[in-house]
């Protein structure tokens, strides 16, 4: 079977284009299910039942368990084909409802993170990463993983995002300006194939340096800690959608392969519009 979860890994990353976190997850979750079974080639519901609450005994959640099922049914639909899988129900997960922060707090935000840098060139990098989060709603991921052949910017930027998707996303003249700043300032140059946004040293800027920078700024300003980088994706979408903004754009900008993904943004909208009222009407 380790010659199964091997391929089964390589058939992830590959053929399904998942990203390296996904697959590492789900032949993690391969792993323990074959050792589970103990040599069994073909598990029953009661076997699958076994293992799950095995799983919940080691303090799995309702959205960690949904997970694992569905690691398992892609690994057991890999191995034994679709009929393989006995049919199981997984548990309720309740939708989380994103937390965005205001255009303000968005933009406070940047500029203290930018106010930090150790060098000018630093500051200009920091301000850029923030705005094309906020400004263009990139995933951190996705920003990062921009190389100089970006350039020069145009009204446009090229995206490729979660399974190899290529979207295109309006640049505002602001996000331009940030990005054409930081390239001026930064002292290692910027070769079409090597990444954008560099570390001190010139290597390849970690996202933990952005997140631990976000989460210093917050606490400086006193900004909830649902303050995250991810936050100011989620920012983008709801001010966008506050302003009008269609659905099924919205999607193509996020670059969310379901619609039922970009709904969740119009449930950001209504829980908005209801603070408002019962801050602000005086029969709320």
């Amino acid at each position: 079977m380790s010659d199964s979860i091997a391929a089964f890994g390589v058939y992830l990353a590959r053929d399904r284009r998942r990203s390296p976190h996904t697959v590492r997850a789900y032949v993690a979750t391969a792993e323990r299910l074959v050792e589970h079974l103990g040599g069994a080639q073909r598990p029953d519901l009661n076997d699958l039942r076994g293992y799950l609450a095995e799983r919940r005994e080691a303090g799995l959640g309702n959205a960690s368990a949904a997970r694992e099922l569905s690691a398992i049914r892609a690994f057991i639909g890999f191995v034994g084909g679709e009929d393989a899988m006995p049919r199981m129900r997984g548990p309720k997960v309740a939708r989380g409802v994103p937390r965005p922060v205001s255009p303000a707090e968005a933009v406070a935000l940047a500029e203290d993170v930018a106010d930090q840098g150790c060098q000018p060139w630093v500051s200009a990098r920091d301000w850029a990463v923030l705005m094309l989060l906020y400004g263009a709603g990139l995933r951190i991921g996705e920003a990062l993983s921009l190389t100089g052949a970006v350039l020069p910017l145009g009204p446009v930027l090229s995206v490729t995002g979660k399974r190899d998707k290529t979207r295109m996303v309006p640049l505002l003249p602001q996000v331009r300006d940030a990005i054409d700043a930081y390239v001026t300032a930064c002292p290692w140059g910027v070769e079409r194939a090597a990444p954008l946004f560099r570390g001190l040293r010139g290597a390849p800027l970690n996202p933990a340096v952005v997140r631990r920078s976000v989460r210093v700024s917050r606490g400086r300003l006193g900004l909830p800690v649902r303050t995250t980088p991810h936050a100011l994706r989620h920012s983008f979408a709801t001010h966008l959608l506050a302003r009008g903004a269609d659905l099924r754009a919205l999607q193509e900008l996020l670059g969310h392969a379901s619609l039922t993904s970009t709904q969740i943004y119009t449930a950001v909208d209504a829980a908005h519009l209801l603070d408002v009222y019962r801050n602000a009407h005086p029969r709320a």
